[in-house]
């Protein structure tokens, strides 16, 4: 005689928690918060930043001005007409390893933290 197992799978659904609500903050007068030109920046279709980079720069007090992001646009568009595919894009005192092919900064280096590091998976580099 034979014992079957019956095994009836179940679905796996993850835990929800509720989102903490955010704290609005105030930009200055006459200029736009990070957060507002970084959220512009990403609404006109351009280079975008993954969570990952947002929250080293949150972390690292990076930012970025609306000239900076241009020449990061540009730097990413030339890696790109050359094929590049992962680049490392030295922009002032911070470097950017961008995503050329989806158009994503995937981390945030700044100055400090340059020393004794490696980049590793890239195929490119260009300084804006």
């Amino acid at each position: 005689m034979t014992d079957r197992i019956t095994i009836i799978p179940q679905p796996i659904t993850p835990v929800r928690s509720p989102c903490p609500a955010r704290k609005q903050q105030a930009p200055a007068s006459g200029v736009g918060s990070f957060d507002q030109l970084l959220r512009q920046q990403i609404d006109q279709g351009g280079v975008k930043f993954s969570r990952h980079a947002v929250d080293r720069m949150n972390s690292r007090g990076i930012q970025f001005n609306p000239g900076q992001l241009q020449r990061l646009e540009t730097a990413v568009s030339q890696v790109a007409a050359k094929g590049g595919r992962e680049s490392l894009v030295m922009l002032d005192d911070t470097a950017l390893v961008v995503s050329v092919k989806n158009d994503t900064v995937v981390t945030v280096v700044d100055r400090e933290q340059l020393k004794n590091n490696v980049f590793t998976n890239i195929d490119s580099a260009v300084i804006a």
